[in-house]
């Protein structure tokens, strides 16, 4: 399983500041999955004409993550981490689904 992404995307626009760059997005950004059960040849999702909002097939970074876990043959129900005496999971306390979609 290969992904390829980051934990936020850039803004689709350049900040007006002294030194031109691209801030911080995390409404809108791609990543990239192949292998490892992935379904090859899939776009999920569409963001607005400007790149900047996603606008069709969001998925919530607990679903990412469900998939992924599913993909590596691990149940994200059962992996947790103890933490200042709690468990917690990598998937949060809501309910994490797969996307199917991305299940070859």
């Amino acid at each position: 399983l290969v992904i390829w992404g980051g934990e936020f995307g850039r803004t689709p626009q350049g900040e007006p500041r002294d030194l031109i760059g691209r801030d911080h997005h995390i409404d809108a950004f791609t990543m990239w999955v192949a292998g490892g059960g992935s379904k090859p040849g899939v776009t999920i999702g569409e963001t607005d004409e400007l790149g900047y909002y996603s606008v069709e097939d969001t998925i919530h970074v607990r679903d990412f993550h469900a998939t992924v876990l599913h993909l590596l043959g691990i149940d994200h129900h059962e992996l947790s981490y103890f933490y200042q005496g709690l468990d917690f999971r990598l998937t949060g306390v809501e309910e994490a689904h797969l996307v199917k979609k991305m299940l070859a």
